[in-house]
């Protein structure tokens, strides 16, 4: 596509991940909109849409590459264990991302980063901040580190909470995991957690995007406003056949007890996050978006379910 006076450019990193595919729908949408896409295999080719192969690794790669642009999108990062390469991608690739932005006069930047910032504390309805963050993981506080400058430059931060749909490989294969460790409703099931749909999400991401006038910078939860409870949430994956039913309620003691006898991929702290307090309050990023949620959180868990379903079969 030849970008002319007429298109409004928008750089777009993690354009093939879970969340950066969703978005990517979401903005090529726009008539009159080019999303230059970053990435460090480029996807297929398509109309709206400019790949462009970079690396937030590689800070050499991201030269230029936010030229002619209105507005930056950044939902890329690197949230495993590596705590180098945390630092590598999400501190000094998005430093460097941003020096690219100020040095093209990019005005307007929405960056992705996450609720685990808060850590392992249990907590209800907080808003932005009432809780200090307290991130344990390499991933969360490499994450946290890299909101500061966003923050200096006048962006726009989001920090959603659990984020479902097609293409999530970690939180609902954690609760697969999780329930055959742990086959039992977890300390009754009344945790309150944030969660989001992907294409949520997305929509939330489109709309600071591309709002027309100037969109107030800092730090948005970016959740559905309502909490689900860990029960309810377990029981409409049960629903959809993508988890089994659980008909037992174990204590909080019972359930740490019963983990530690069986070792996984998923640790007592990922455990803790899924099965205790964690719900953030996020009802000003839909005033401020002026976007109407969906009913409930798990809305859109249905149009999901076959590829949880095919997923899990799988893995």
């Amino acid at each position: 596509m030849q970008i002319t006076e007429r298109h409004r450019v928008i750089v777009l990193t993690g354009a093939t991940g879970f969340i950066g595919s969703a978005a990517l729908d979401a903005l090529a949408r726009h008539p009159g909109v080019l999303v230059r896409a970053l990435a460090r295999t480029p996807g297929a080719e398509r109309e709206g849409v400019e790949w462009v192969r970079a690396d937030l690794g590689d800070p050499g790669s991201l030269r230029g590459v936010c030229e002619g642009a209105a507005v930056l999108v950044n939902l890329a990062s690197y949230i495993g264990r590596d705590e180098e390469r945390c630092h590598t991608v999400n501190v000094l690739g998005g430093a460097a991302l941003l020096a690219e932005a100020a040095r093209a006069g990019v005005r307007r930047i929405v960056h992705l980063s996450t609720a685990a910032v808060y850590g392992s504390l249990p907590h209800r309805g907080i808003e932005v901040d009432e809780v200090a963050p307290d991130p344990v993981s390499a991933a969360s506080r490499t994450r946290l580190a890299a909101e500061a400058p966003v923050l200096a430059a006048g962006g726009t931060v989001l920090r959603p909470g659990l984020v479902l749909g097609a293409g999530d490989r970690w939180v609902v294969p954690a609760l697969a995991e999780l329930i055959d460790r742990v086959p039992a409703s977890w300390d009754g099931g009344r945790a309150l957690l944030s969660v989001v749909d992907v294409g949520e999400l997305a929509r939330l991401i489109d709309a600071l995007a591309t709002a027309p006038g100037p969109v107030a910078g800092g730090i948005h939860h970016a959740s559905h406003p309502a909490a689900v409870t860990s029960a309810d949430l377990v029981s409409a994956l049960a629903d959809e056949g993508i988890l089994p039913a659980v008909r037992e309620e174990w204590s909080w003691a019972r359930c740490l007890e019963q983990l530690r006898r069986r070792p996984g991929r998923v640790t007592e702290r990922q455990f803790s996050l899924l099965a205790r307090d964690y719900h953030q309050r996020a009802d000003p990023i839909w005033r401020l978006t002026r976007l109407r949620p969906t009913p409930t959180p798990l809305s859109l868990l249905p149009s999901a379910a076959p590829w949880y379903r095919a997923h899990l079969a799988g893995a």
